[in-house]
């Protein structure tokens, strides 16, 4: 496919420098681009290759452009741009209407005509298949599941009893959907399963990353409501609820009965505890262990920097002797007649 810049121009709203018959046939980085490829520079660390680039056309803001030999693409936003032109360019493959022969299809599941149900493929009794859904190969859905139209299941995703999957949401291989909560009542030292009988609603346009994993509510449902953004290998408890167009990066756990707000980043490695609330416009830097509620906008942290290995242990062993460094503090100013600061509460 060969798309010229005067014609991304017009269609993504860029100003073009450079001539508008160019084809552009694929997308590339700055440092590997050819001439009939196109890149884009939106972190500015990646500025020094700009100059030197062999891409027809770059995709980059009015203050990055200067330098620039290539042909230019300017806008607002170069990555969304980017991403809308690569879109465009690297289509997903066309789908194929119709029930593979391996499939295993329960008789009062539905299935739109328009869509596509891969090899060794299982749905469940009463599971609903909206127009142009993918369902690929070896993707189990359970009785019940409801899948909105455009709904892509790439492989091996599991579905849960009762899931629902919103309108061009895609879910990205051995994610699972809706398996039980971890609920468990202690019972004269033992262990006792509470049964888990909610299900999972997943909003329109989300994204679940490869081996994410949602657990269903144990009495209602658990909900990602539309826009949201699942990085791989996050693990969200049972009655979890995000809010519309949070993202959250890879290897994040969230623990049951968190409400999470809407618009919301969440680094990779965050792990929050069990049934807090986290407002809309939330910024958690990676690593961050969250204990309490976080009730206000803004950026927080919870995770100190890397530090040379002498360094740290040093810094380790400070921490160490700090009660007895306080305590020392504590009986100068008595000595001397000055009142102690109270001590703070642990909260933890």
């Amino acid at each position: 496919m060969s798309v010229s810049l005067g014609e991304l121009a017009v269609r993504f709203g860029c100003e073009l420098r450079g001539d508008p018959a160019t084809g552009i046939e694929r997308v590339a980085t700055l440092a590997n681009a050819d001439a009939r490829s196109l890149a884009f520079l939106a972190n500015p660390r990646y500025r020094a290759q700009l100059a030197d680039t062999r891409a027809a056309a770059v995709v980059t803001s009015a203050t990055e452009a200067p330098g620039c030999k290539a042909a230019l693409l300017v806008c607002e936003n170069p990555y969304a741009t980017y991403a809308r032109i690569a879109a465009l360019l690297h289509p997903p493959p066309p789908l194929v209407p119709g029930v593979h022969p391996t499939a295993i299809v329960a008789a009062s599941a539905r299935i739109d005509p328009s869509a596509e149900v891969g090899a060794y493929a299982a749905i469940g009794a009463r599971a609903t298949i909206g127009a142009r859904a993918f369902i690929g190969p070896h993707c189990e859905l359970d009785e019940g599941v409801n899948l909105a139209a455009d709904v892509r299941l790439t492989a091996r995703v599991t579905l849960g009893p009762g899931v629902q999957i919103g309108a061009r949401s895609v879910l990205q291989p051995g994610a699972v959907i809706g398996a039980d909560g971890f609920g468990f009542a202690p019972d004269k030292g033992t262990w006792l399963k509470v049964p888990q009988v909610g299900s999972v609603h997943v909003g329109a346009d989300v994204e679940v990353g490869a081996n994410t994993t949602i657990d269903r509510g144990a009495i209602e449902d658990t909900v990602l409501e539309d826009g949201v953004k699942l990085d791989n290998l996050i693990m969200i408890g049972h009655n979890v609820r995000i809010g519309a167009h949070t993202a959250i990066a890879a290897c994040t756990g969230i623990s049951g009965s968190v409400s999470i707000g809407k618009r919301c980043m969440i680094g990779g490695m965050v792990g929050i505890a069990g049934h807090l609330s986290i407002a809309d416009d939330v910024v958690i830097t990676a690593k961050s262990s969250v204990s309490h509620s976080i009730t206000a906008p803004g950026v927080y942290s919870s995770t100190l920097p890397t530090e040379e290995a002498h360094a740290w242990r040093r810094l380790v062993a400070r921490f160490k002797r700090s009660a007895v460094l306080e305590e020392r503090v504590r009986r100068l100013e008595r000595a001397s007649g000055m009142k102690s600061a109270p001590e703070e509460e642990d909260h933890d």
